[in-house]
């Protein structure tokens, strides 16, 4: 079978945008990764993967791609980070403002701040939840405010943000940190109540920003940056759950799948990730 553009590999009633609900929007851009790349290259390889998701979801009784997911085309030809950021607010902008639910799917994490920027715009109320093996507050970096190494500290000019998973960051990162909103990956290793915490910093309605190096690197290997120690499978669904059941998802993106052309499985993960996630957001 050719490579899959179509997210689930869905019928064309289940897959045209004027009926969709949500809008998979695929940005393949690693121009500011630093150490191991290929980002470029993950959001093709998570929708070849969802070619083989079952579309049934065991937990939420619930066939989410009846609501319509319509795949974008890809935002190629993006050179520069400031660029890339100013067309992805407002390819972004003009879905959100159709009344559609956008999933961005990177590249790397950098492509999340015009998606972001475009929700603040039409929603100043957003609270940003980040799952990330990196506090990403650096303002500059390698000469870029749009490094992607600065993705949170652009996105907290635009509004409150909440993070999860944190286990890598620089000094100079310290002093930025909000303590309340910061959930440190060995803090919370071995406990439960730290979801009910995460949830409390939260405002009504939230955006997510998925870094996968968030997840363990037995679990996620294929990432430009991992980081040892990081959360389960189990543990992140238990928050993406929560976080949909009790506040209103505004928005989401996945980013910073490096895949592996000798193992599948992240890229399949990834894809199963943002099918759960959906799942979630639309099961009511």
């Amino acid at each position: 079978m050719a490579q899959t553009t179509n997210f689930g590999y869905l019928p064309e009633e289940y897959s045209d945008m004027e009926n969709a609900a949500v809008v998979i929007l695929p940005v393949p851009y690693d121009g500011t990764s630093t150490w191991i790349k290929g980002a470029d290259k993950g959001p093709a390889a998570i929708i070849d993967a969802s070619a083989n998701l079952e579309l049934y979801d065991i937990e939420t009784d619930s066939e989410v791609y009846e609501v319509g997911i319509f795949t974008d085309k890809p935002m190629e030809g993006l050179l520069f980070p400031s660029d890339m950021v100013e067309a992805v607010h407002d390819r972004v902008l003009a879905h959100v403002e159709a009344g559609r639910f956008v999933v961005l799917v990177g590249g790397e994490h950098s492509v999340s701040i015009g998606s972001v920027r475009a929700h603040v715009e039409n929603d100043d109320g957003v609270t940003v939840l980040q799952l990330d093996a990196h506090a990403d507050l650096r303002d500059e970096y390698e000469g870029s405010k749009y490094n992607h190494a600065c993705v949170m500290a652009r996105i907290r000019e635009l509004c409150s943000i909440v993070q999860v998973g944190i286990r890598s960051m620089d000094s100079s990162e310290k002093e930025l940190l909000n303590t309340r909103r910061v959930f440190f990956a060995e803090d919370i290793h071995g406990r439960t109540d730290w979801i009910d915490q995460v949830v409390d910093q939260l405002s009504a309605r939230v955006y997510l920003t998925i870094d996968l190096d968030v997840f363990d690197p037995p679990t996620m290997p294929s990432t430009g940056t991992p980081e040892p120690g990081g959360l389960s499978w189990y543990e992140v669904l238990r928050l993406l759950r929560r976080v949909c059941d009790d506040r209103d998802v505004v928005g989401f993106d996945v980013t910073e799948l490096c895949p592996n052309e000798k193992n599948k499985a992240p890229d399949f993960m990834a894809a199963k990730l943002i099918y759960k996630t959906l799942s979630y957001k639309f099961r009511g």
